[in-house]
């Protein structure tokens, strides 16, 4: 893969900025809202080429002795089981790993709020579940005026409606799962509570995208607006900062929309004026400095805009997002002029599964998946009666990077047959064909007595970072086990069968 960001470069200009943004004034702490995935950030890696997925996290672990943790999640999230859609994990599950991960790089994890708090029975389990833990965990109302009246929102019946938080760290980071929730809500509120114990504090907001100092229509910054598409960001020019300094620099509109109220209630609860002229002034982002190849982050940002196209066609046909959002995935692709046949690999497996139909009717129902090798050779697997498509595909990945024949046998069929046998006649599934993770377990057996199947299983962490392309939707195993491997695939919206159910 080509690249076109300095890891090192933006962790040491990252690290040294928001230590600044500590140190500077007469605060005593500064709340950092963190907004964005904080670890494993694969939209900041596919989009700039050579990001460290882990970057934030490894920047906070080297503040660890000044930080501590607070995480927020939307009760609302909880309710409705939203989902990250990188890992295919519900919000409350996001948490629970959040705090695992924050544990392995010894941060202090200092509680989980549940914002906009509801008494439902969904949200209630998650606080019993994560306080028999041992996980302090708060409970944040809907703040009484807001956004509108300033005077109730900083008073008793407004923040002061929320407890306060016990800190006691200089670097109070916030962060949450997903967008909307409740980080701003919860640094304001405690922005209250230590004005009213007599203590001076500050916020910062640090977001990786839009990536301010790089124009309004870059391709990097589109492609925030296709990750962000059912959320209906916009990016758009800071008018308060182009109007304060003469500068122009890109925001996106919930953080311009909401600037003026904020600023307001950071007024009032300071009693004298923001330090902040702009929603650009509050942010510590650094990422635009490290891009060393523009036209490479370019390039691989048009991929991300049509890979979230692709996404948002099966999410529309799996009844997820609604005609808007597709069609608004759709204007962002036609924005940076291109197709989804740009992406490489969707060509080669609409004409193989074409070629398969059309040249014998017993494959009138086959699935095809297309698989892009480091050096650019593209190969593919058909669906069976034995194996998935995918799974298909990654044995033929392998073969080629060992520069085996096409013909060689890694499983023996006897192996296959036997746990088709276990799936259909002991636990009862309907389907014969065996997923990816299954073919993989059967490939890494016949490793202990093929030596052929050993070398080709060594070769799996090779396919880290590949871009492949299912001609159906792919089960939701399948599409977990491809992302576990690192595998970048997408699908065309079409199912594999008629079931509604057992699909």
């Amino acid at each position: 893969m080509e690249i076109g960001f300095d890891p090192q470069k933006y962790l040491e200009m990252q690290s040294n900025h928001i230590l600044e943004r500590i140190k500077s004034g007469d605060s005593e702490r500064l709340y950092l809202e963190f907004g964005g995935k904080l670890v494993h950030d694969k939209h900041a890696m596919r989009v700039l080429p050579g990001f460290d997925e882990n970057a934030k996290i490894k920047l906070l672990a080297n503040l660890k002795d000044q930080a501590e943790v607070i995480i927020c999640i939307y009760a609302g999230d909880i309710m409705t089981n939203k989902t990250r859609q990188d890992f295919g994990i519900t919000y409350d599950l996001e948490v629970l790993r959040l705090i695992d991960t924050f544990r392995k790089y010894d941060l202090s994890i200092n509680s989980v709020v549940v914002t906009r708090y509801e008494d439902a029975p969904s949200v209630n389990m998650f606080i019993a579940k994560l306080e028999r833990r041992g996980i302090k965990t708060y409970k944040h109302t809907f703040t009484k005026g807001y956004p509108t009246d300033v005077e109730i929102i900083v008073s008793e019946e407004g923040y002061g409606a929320n407890p306060y938080i016990e800190v006691e760290k200089p670097l109070v980071v916030v962060t949450g799962p997903g967008g909307g929730s409740g980080k701003l809500a919860t640094c304001l509120s405690q922005l209250y509570h230590e004005e009213i114990r007599g203590r001076k504090v500050r916020y910062a907001k640090f977001e990786t995208f839009p990536v301010w100092n790089l124009p309004l229509k870059h391709p990097v910054n589109i492609a925030y607006e296709a990750a962000t598409a059912d959320l209906k960001d916009v990016n758009m020019i800071d008018p308060f900062h182009l109007e304060a300094y003469g500068e122009m620099t890109v925001n996106y509109n919930r953080d311009v929309e909401v600037f003026p109220v904020v600023k307001r209630i950071i007024e009032e609860i300071t009693q004298k004026p923001s330090e902040y002229k702009s929603p650009t002034d509050m942010g510590v982002n650094m990422a635009g400095y490290a891009i060393t190849d523009d036209e490479i982050c370019r390039e691989a940002a048009c991929q991300e805009i049509i890979r979230r196209y692709l996404i948002a066609k099966c999410d529309y046909k799996k009844g997820k997002i609604s005609e808007s959002s597709l069609e608004r995935s759709q204007l962002l692709m036609n924005e940076v002029g291109r197709t989804v046949e740009d992406r490489v690999v969707v060509k080669p497996a609409r004409e193989y599964m074409e070629f398969k139909r059309q040249s014998d009717e017993r494959y009138e129902n086959v699935v095809v998946m297309a698989l892009q090798l480091p050096n650019g050779d593209i190969v593919t697997g058909r669906s069976s009666r034995r194996m998935v498509a995918a799974a298909a595909a990654i044995l033929n990945a392998i073969k080629k990077l060992c520069h085996m024949h096409d013909d060689a046998l890694l499983i023996t069929p006897q192996v296959l047959s036997t746990i088709q046998k276990l799936k259909t006649e002991t636990l009862g599934y309907d389907r014969t064909s065996l997923n990816l993770e299954e073919v993989l377990m059967a490939l890494t057996i016949s490793g202990t007595q093929n030596p052929e199947a050993r070398k080709a299983a060594e070769k799996l962490g090779e396919l880290s970072g590949l871009r492949a392309h299912c001609t159906a939707i792919l089960s939701d195993n399948d599409e977990q086990t491809l992302k576990a491997l690192g595998i970048d695939a997408t699908c065309d919206p079409e199912y594999m069968t008629t079931n509604l159910y057992n699909n």
